[in-house]
């Protein structure tokens, strides 16, 4: 059984940097493809940053050039580098990871629990 575990969030002033980690723990897979998310209060979740199989890596246009998404393999623990943060990335951030099941050889999805980030003064 996958599972993944975030950490990292919290409240921080505008302008400060935080690192989100999802750690991934099981046995007998590969990961695949990642992704951050995030939803704010009353809003729909929203894709913040994805990591293709090949490893580029795409950005909401809200977040390019502040954020980061990166991946220790050997680890297997996924990251969000978060800079000059603004209020309005206030929300709740989810990690995303499709892994290869080396077993059944079939690819499953799963999400992190969630890490609550706060920007306020």
């Amino acid at each position: 059984q996958v599972q993944l575990v975030e950490s990292g969030g919290g409240l921080v002033q505008p302008g400060g940097s935080l690192r989100l980690s999802c750690a991934v723990s099981g046995s007998s897979f590969r990961i695949d493809t990642t992704g951050w998310y995030r939803q704010a209060p009353g809003k729909q979740r929203e894709l913040v940053a994805s990591t293709a199989t090949g490893g580029s890596t795409s950005y909401a246009d809200s977040v390019k050039g502040r954020f980061s998404a990166s991946r220790d393999n050997a680890k297997n623990t996924v990251y969000l580098q978060m800079n000059s943060l603004k209020p309005e990335d206030t929300a709740v951030y989810y990690c995303n990871v499709k892994i290869l099941n080396t077993v059944t050889w079939r690819f499953q999805e799963h999400w992190g629990q969630g890490t609550q980030v706060t920007v306020s003064s």
